[in-house]
């Protein structure tokens, strides 16, 4: 199967979550890319000479065939799409409800529970950082999140929809941010994110931040 040329960018500390989910997209479906980096700490994305995504000037971005495009979950449906199985490896479930399920999962772990996001922050799963108790906002949120993530994994498989795809991962990350800084979540929950954790993608994700950290 031929591909065309790929390249992703990722900030240069690959603590992005949203990169994450497009490297872990990438890779399971067996695509060849090329990872290129820019430093959102010192505002290199906003300055004029970036030769990344201009309009929205965030990442990730995805190059292809001429054409760019951020927004994580965005690229995950257009790499579907582009590289649809069953020449390419599946990255969403099959049956027409459940991949619906898994885009509106998507979609609330982008738009809904800010207060764990601020204050556990990506540098907690790919640094090891600690940070302080949650606030009573932070405890909500983290409340909220297990209790619909134990909802959604009741059936007791170790995948979502009992076969993998990416909102796995998108789900698994966030609740790691609890896990990781050593706040309290069920142990079914942690054994759903030792599950999704110890994919190959992820791993080599992993691995990158560790990397940089040296």
């Amino acid at each position: 199967m031929n591909q065309p040329a790929i390249a992703l960018w990722s900030d240069a500390d690959f603590f992005s979550p949203y990169v994450m989910s497009v490297y872990v997209a990438l890779a399971e479906k067996g695509l060849s890319f090329t990872l290129k980096t820019v430093d959102l700490n010192s505002g290199a994305h906003l300055k004029p000479e970036w030769q990344g995504y201009t309009l929205t000037r965030r990442v990730p971005v995805l190059e292809i065939d001429g054409f760019e495009l951020s927004e994580s979950s965005a690229i995950a449906e257009f790499l579907e799409e582009r590289f649809a199985p069953p020449e390419w490896e599946r990255i969403y479930p099959h049956d027409l409800q459940k991949r619906a399920r898994a885009r509106q999962i998507q979609a609330w772990l982008r738009s809904d529970l800010v207060p764990i996001r601020v204050e556990r922050s990506t540098d907690v799963v790919f640094a090891g950082v600690k940070k302080p108790p949650l606030s009573e906002e932070g405890l909500a949120s983290a409340r909220k999140l297990i209790d619909t993530a134990s909802s959604l994994l009741a059936h007791g498989n170790p995948n979502l929809f009992g076969e993998w795809c990416i909102a796995d991962i998108d789900l698994a990350l966030m609740l790691n941010r609890l896990i990781l800084n050593g706040d309290e979540v069920p142990q079914l929950l942690v054994d759903y994110v030792t599950f999704q954790w110890q994919r190959a993608s992820v791993q080599r994700f992993v691995a990158l931040s560790a990397k940089r950290a040296c």
